[in-house]
């Protein structure tokens, strides 16, 4: 399996000339009867071997993990941490294995993350007392992500790997929301306010994802793959407190009127996966709109057959979209602006683009 990045870097490298390059992937357009910027690839397996790897590496961190746990809380994640550089200097560096990598940034960042709260757990009360405030929690909750924020970057700098982009930013949001808890210090028992900083929060990671789309609207680079991860970290943030704030979240039944705001709230989300060619928004959003769903066939009298009804009109209705995906897409764009869907990801390729 050859993502569009290997492509390109075969063009660097003059193995392939732009126009071979071109013709393949027109080619593969052809036999997949979808442009290939629609197809929103993104290198997860380049082989079993891939997940050969990741299940030992993986096993290995733990291991490590264990014996550092067993000295001092802290050397858990500064084993883990440490370990998962090391490895990802043969098996990322060298190897450019695509799974394996993406284990290896998630366990890096997590070890550091872990390192700094290993160490509170042991030597937090003597240096804040045995009941820190709140707005002290947040403070030392906004410096671990971005100590993190910042070991993730030089790791990004090292490997280049898509998803370090996603784990930094994730830890620059998680900073950013600790640190406006901290300075408002506002008591908040329905987790309102959380929300609300993580739906802005995920809109400011929409934005950078659109960002990094921009750069690549062609979809054949390492830029598109960033941008990928980004979006699937951003969906999740605007999907989640937007139905938590309508009440979705909550686990009681939702009024009718409710139900219908949910329902239209995902066409609107599938009208902007549209315009965007990405479809992370649906995938998020997924879950509330089959409970909302499920609640108008209660209130409509199919209660035996309410969650079957669902998953029939959500699993047609999905598939239909995939099926004209660029029928659909074409007529949303054609609604926008020129100087707007000029900005959007290309439906059809029509040269190679310089690598990042």
């Amino acid at each position: 399996m050859y993502s569009e990045t290997d492509l390109q870097t075969a063009v660097d490298a003059r193995i392939l000339t732009p126009e071979a390059a071109a013709a393949f992937r027109s080619h593969i357009a052809s036999v997949r009867a979808t442009p290939g910027a629609d197809e929103e690839s993104f290198r997860l397996i380049t082989g079993f071997n891939d997940i050969f790897v990741s299940i030992a590496a993986v096993i290995l961190l733990v291991a490590v993990g264990w014996i550092g746990q067993s000295i001092h809380a802290a050397l858990a994640g500064a084993f883990v941490a440490g370990s998962a550089w090391f490895l990802a200097e043969y098996f990322t560096r060298r190897r450019r294995m695509a799974l394996p990598s993406i284990v290896l940034v998630l366990a890096f960042s997590a070890g550091v993350c872990a390192t700094m709260i290993g160490f509170l757990v042991e030597h937090g009360e003597n240096i804040f007392g045995q009941n820190p405030g709140e707005t002290t929690i947040a403070i030392i909750g906004s410096l671990i992500a971005a100590v993190t924020a910042a070991a993730t970057w030089l790791h990004w700098k090292r490997f280049m790997v898509p998803i370090t982009v996603a784990a930094g930013t994730a830890a620059l949001a998680a900073t950013a929301v600790a640190l406006v808890l901290a300075i408002t210090g506002i008591p908040n028992s329905d987790g309102t306010l959380p929300m609300i900083l993580v739906l802005i929060a995920g809109l400011g990671v929409f934005a950078l994802a659109m960002w990094w789309d921009r750069s690549d609207r062609m979809r054949q680079t390492r830029r598109s793959d960033v941008a990928f991860w980004l979006h699937l970290l951003a969906a999740p943030m605007i999907a989640h407190p937007i139905f938590h704030l309508l009440g979705v979240t909550q686990g009681d039944n939702i009024g009718s009127a409710a139900a219908v705001l949910v329902v239209g709230i995902y066409i609107l989300f599938g009208l902007i996966a549209l315009a965007i060619d990405r479809r992370a928004l649906l995938v998020s959003a997924l879950a509330y709109v089959l409970f909302a769903m499920t609640q108008l066939f209660n209130t409509f009298g199919a209660v035996e057959l309410n969650v079957a009804l669902t998953a029939f009109v959500i699993g047609s209705a999905l598939l239909l979209l995939s099926a004209f995906w660029q029928n659909a897409r074409a007529a949303v764009v054609g609604m926008l602006p020129a100087n707007v869907a000029d900005q959007l990801p290309a439906t059809v390729r029509v040269s190679p683009i310089p690598a990042s």
